[in-house]
């Protein structure tokens, strides 16, 4: 490891994941934690699911939404995530001195709407204020607690064979963001941002065998598949054709010299399932707003076990591996 933090440490890609494996687990670790999940199970009376995230997007308004709804939306979703039903937030604000009374009072709009729409309540915070300069306006940190409804099966049950898809168009989030923040405003890019809890809860009271849920945030849908596989006796093929891109994203990311498949996505899920379940569980995310657009992307197989790889649209195929560096900072 480097002797100094850089941005490639915040990316979700492969210095993310020695940051977390080489520091952070050896001092915390425990049977939840080392799961690595959205959010961590806990057993009790009643098992309940928890998650922690943070948000330092820049700009702080985007298309589509702002760091407020972003805040909501992520921590809902790694509970959804987990086959849990949200229910409560804590929010912690770290203001920067200077910051506008307005700015703050939009952001504050923001989540109560997004909370009600999620039908989850913020019931506990705190407030901190840093020196002008030192907090880049606003940043903020959600904790989330959920009751678990459903169990997942696990990556110990994916076997060759399995589905794999997608709820919707992906890139969506990461793009809107970049544009937003290079003042590149042209065409109709926003950010998928949403709470994915309705969507999860139909797809798992559908009867479909579910194996995993994940939503793929920093690292897009590469990098996530590829912590799917890592270590285990399977790999994951995906089909170019396959993958819903929205046009204005792919020739954004071209301009941009961004790949969709890194790009992160705020309002997306991916699932795998059992083949003979898959076109139950699209029908069924398709009855629904936050899926309309979901679609089978690839398989898991026996081939190249430990990878994912691509089948291009020429017919060619190449790995991907998991994001390398910050292809897109600050964006969640």
């Amino acid at each position: 490891m480097d002797e100094i933090i850089t941005l490639d440490y915040g990316s979700g890609g492969k210095k993310t994941a020695r940051l977390i494996e080489e520091m952070i687990l050896p001092d915390f670790d425990n049977p939840a934690l080392r799961l690595l999940g959205d959010g961590a199970v806990l057993p009790g009376e009643a098992e309940l699911a928890f998650s922690t995230d943070s948000f330092v997007v820049a700009p702080l308004f985007f298309p589509g939404g702002d760091i407020g709804k972003l805040a909501v939306c992520g921590t809902v979703n790694d509970l959804a995530m987990c086959g849990a039903e949200p229910r409560y937030l804590s929010c912690s604000l770290i203001l920067e001195e200077g910051l506008p009374l307005e700015t703050l009072r939009q952001v504050l709009a923001s989540m109560k709407k997004a909370a009600h729409d999620a039908g989850v309540q913020i019931v506990t915070g705190d407030t901190k204020v840093v020196e002008k300069g030192r907090g880049d306006g606003l940043y903020l940190n959600t904790a989330g607690i959920g009751f678990i409804r459903h169990r997942l099966e696990g990556l110990e049950a994916v076997r060759p064979g399995d589905a794999v898809l997608v709820s919707g168009t992906v890139g969506d989030h990461g793009t809107a963001v970049m544009l937003a923040r290079t003042g590149m405003m042209e065409g109709d890019i926003r950010s998928d941002c949403c709470a994915l809890n309705r969507l999860a809860e139909a797809m798992l009271s559908s009867g479909a065998a579910v194996r995993i849920l994940r939503d793929p945030t920093r690292g897009g849908v590469a990098t996530t598949l590829n912590e799917f596989t890592e270590g285990r006796g399977f790999g994951i093929e995906l089909s170019e054709r396959e993958i819903p891109v929205r046009q204005e994203v792919r020739a954004a990311c071209e301009m941009l010299g961004l790949d969709p498949l890194y790009c992160a996505n705020e309002g997306k899920l991916l699932a795998v399932c059992a083949q003979e379940d898959a076109e139950k569980l699209l029908a069924c995310m398709r009855a629904l707003p936050e899926g309309e657009n979901a679609a089978l992307i690839g398989h898991v197989t026996d081939d190249a076990p430990g990878r994912v790889t691509l089948r291009t649209g020429l017919g060619g195929r190449r790995i991907l591996q998991k994001l390398a560096g910050a292809q897109l900072p600050r964006i969640c």
